[in-house]
């Protein structure tokens, strides 16, 4: 309460405050103590000046004018109403300083409204731009995983664009929600059909390879004689297309357990052959022990004779176990090269006819080298540096060749 104002009391409890001349009733608080109802009417002015110095805090820190206006209404009906004691007239040039200021900040609201709105726009343009850029992507090219998750992550932003950011216009926000409504519809229809073809293609790959499936297990039974057949499959699969890598992955595991199948049972039968044929090795063993005794002969008939004898007996000892097939066959075949060698050998040194085109060539050749000696004689008597080098690396290259055919 200011030092100048000043307060009466009456019997009733009427409380009065003394301007100039006049006296103004501010109200009653009887059964009371005079003090106390001085009291009370000055917490009902202080109530009325914390409520305005709250308001004029508001107004600093950025209140809405439309905010400021409705309250400084409400606090200046208690100002002119004076139901306390206090300085209602600083107040009122408080309140009204404040109102005066509501253009001011009524502007720098709207601007700020306008540039909120701006950037709201703008952030909303982006996200419908990034769905537009999605739906101009090839359907086919598209990683849909990761464009679904981006599809979602985008209309979560739109929703909170809408739901927390400053509200546009009816007719701007229409059209970017179309927008952004029709480049997701796009999306959504190349997706349906993207996985609508692919589902064909994986439904087309998955019948293929059941097929390829029923035939590898219907060879399972016979066993052994279908590896071929089953090769055969595999090569089929390979060529097929995929049907998914979760069903393609389930479809190749039966058709590998039929191959298992089908190399186990080959495997079982070769053992039980092979197991057959060890009689046979060892007939095949004790044959090569006397067929190696012709790796050192020199008698090319008795060889050959003793060779052919030898082979009918190996063909008519039969199959050897697959693991020494290879061995045996190879020292046999050193053998049989070893009695061709000797026969060749023997060929060529009484072959008539090449004895006769031997001695027909060496005929020419010492022709040709005496030729060259006599030619060479003149050629010294000539004392022709050059000519006498030239016949004789003649002479010698025509002797070696002589040499070569007298072997």
């Amino acid at each position: 309460m200011s030092e100048k104002t000043q307060v009466r009391v009456d019997s009733d409890g009427n409380v009065y405050v003394v301007e100039g001349s006049n006296e103004r009733l501010v109200g009653q608080y009887p059964d009371v103590s005079a003090e106390e109802a001085i009291a009370y009417f000055e917490r009902k002015f202080n109530d009325t000046n914390s409520a305005l110095v709250l308001l004029e805090q508001r107004a600093k820190n950025g209140a809405s004018a439309s905010e400021i206006a409705e309250s400084i209404s409400k606090i200046s009906e208690q100002i002119d109403a004076r139901a306390g004691i206090g300085n209602y007239d600083a107040l009122a040039e408080r309140a009204n300083k404040l109102s005066a200021s509501l253009d001011e900040l009524s502007a720098a609201e709207k601007e700020k409204h306008v540039e909120a709105l701006e950037k709201a726009k703008a952030e909303r343009e982006a996200i419908v731009s990034e769905m537009e850029k999605l739906a101009a992507i090839d359907s086919q090219k598209i990683q849909w995983k990761q464009t679904t998750k981006k599809v979602d992550e985008l209309f979560a932003q739109w929703q909170s664009a809408q739901k927390s950011g400053p509200r546009l216009s009816k007719t701007e926000a229409n059209e970017l929600w179309k927008r952004f409504r029709d480049a997701r519809h796009q999306l959504d229809q190349h997706r349906r059909a993207f996985f609508a073809e692919l589902d064909a293609k994986n439904k087309s790959a998955k019948s293929a390879k059941e097929e390829l499936i029923s035939q590898a297990e219907a060879l399972v039974a016979d066993g052994k004689g279908n590896v071929t057949a089953y090769r055969s499959l595999l090569d089929k699969w390979k060529l097929a297309p995929r049907a998914g890598k979760k069903i393609d992955d389930a479809l190749w595991s039966r058709f590998k357990a039929a191959g298992d199948a089908i190399y186990a049972a080959k495997k079982s039968a070769d053992e039980a052959e092979d197991e057959s044929f060890a009689g046979n090795l060892e007939v095949k063993l004790a044959l090569l022990v006397e067929a190696e005794t012709l790796l050192t002969a020199t008698d090319r008939v008795e060889a050959r004779s003793k060779l052919n004898a030898i082979q009918k007996k190996w063909d008519a000892a039969g199959k050897v176990p697959r693991a020494q097939f290879k061995s045996t066959e190879d020292r046999m075949r050193k053998v049989e090269q070893a009695v061709r060698a000797l026969e060749d050998t023997h060929w060529n040194a009484s072959n008539p006819e090449k004895i006769a085109r031997s001695e027909g060539l060496a005929g020419q050749i010492q022709d040709k080298i005496a030729t060259l000696e006599s030619e060479l004689v003149s050629a010294k008597n000539e004392k022709n540096t050059a000519k006498i080098a030239d016949l004789e690396a003649a002479i010698k290259t025509q002797k070696e060749w002589l040499a070569v055919l007298s072997k």
